[in-house]
């Protein structure tokens, strides 16, 4: 496999789902919108830019399996599948809110080979693939360096539908704002984690998210030489369904505040 082609090709089709999603941004009615759930929401532009993207992936892979957020279509490869998240930040777009993106994964194995993030608004297209260095525009991207956590910028997400957990949460972000220079909520998983790839924050932590928001932006951090775990360290950060991606120099302590309050979400 070329993954550097392949990558390419994986681009261009994120344009075109982009395209249309900016286009569809202009007159958007919100009276369109659907609940999956509680503040669960969907539009016919999240299910539309589903399926430009899964149409157009299929052809470059015959046979591979996908996962997709709007359940277009959900099969398991035996080599090859896709992970989708066709618009990462719905209540972002729906509120007229300028932050949001598309997010595309390739995994080979149960490996990552491949992944993009594409943040609409500011036309920022994050890439990697395998054995090559994370990119933004094309250009190589490398996460902080900054490895004290008092010098650090945070990003998380809010719990909307579980809050169990909330008690808990809300004590650890009270920690980290006081030691730390701030959080950051924007409403993106997919984008916190490519601006953690490129340094913009040095840590991102959430709970309760599923593969399809997280696995394009976690290989982008790791290829761009950070750390992705979940709460307790270890590797299963989408089957446990907690993510902490780090710079890879504020992960202990990071750790550390986060098993202060739970030892696991």
């Amino acid at each position: 496999m070329n993954y550097e082609l392949l990558s390419s090709q994986v681009i261009a089709i994120a344009r075109l789902a982009g395209n249309f999603i900016r286009k569809e941004s202009m007159n958007f009615d919100s009276e369109t919108i659907e609940f999956k759930g509680l503040n669960d929401m969907v539009s016919y532009v999240d299910k539309t830019a589903e399926e430009i993207l899964v149409d157009n992936l299929a052809q470059l892979i015959p046979g591979a399996g996908f996962t997709t957020e709007e359940d277009t279509i959900d099969t398991k490869g035996n080599t090859y599948n896709w992970i989708i998240d066709p618009l990462d930040g719905t209540t972002n777009f729906i509120h007229g809110i300028p932050t949001y993106s598309i997010s595309i994964a390739l995994y080979e194995e149960d490996k990552p080979v491949l992944g993009i993030v594409y943040e609409l608004n500011r036309g920022e297209m994050f890439h990697t693939f395998k054995d090559a260095p994370a990119y933004l525009n094309y250009k190589p991207i490398h996460v902080s360096r900054r490895n004290n956590l008092a010098d650090s910028l945070l990003a998380t997400g809010f719990p909307y539908y579980q809050f169990d957990k909330q008690a808990q949460y809300m004590q650890l972000l009270a920690e980290l704002m006081q030691k730390t220079h701030g959080l950051r909520r924007i409403g993106s998983a997919a984008v916190d984690l490519a601006y953690v790839a490129c340094g913009r924050f040095d840590a991102f932590f959430e709970y309760n998210l599923n593969s399809y928001d997280v696995a394009g932006g976690a290989y982008l951090v790791q290829q761009a030489g950070g750390r992705v775990m979940n709460f307790s360290g270890g590797d299963e950060f989408i089957e446990r369904r907690e993510i902490l991606a780090t710079n890879g120099l504020i992960d202990f302590s990071m750790l550390e505040a986060i098993g202060r309050h739970f030892n696991s979400l």
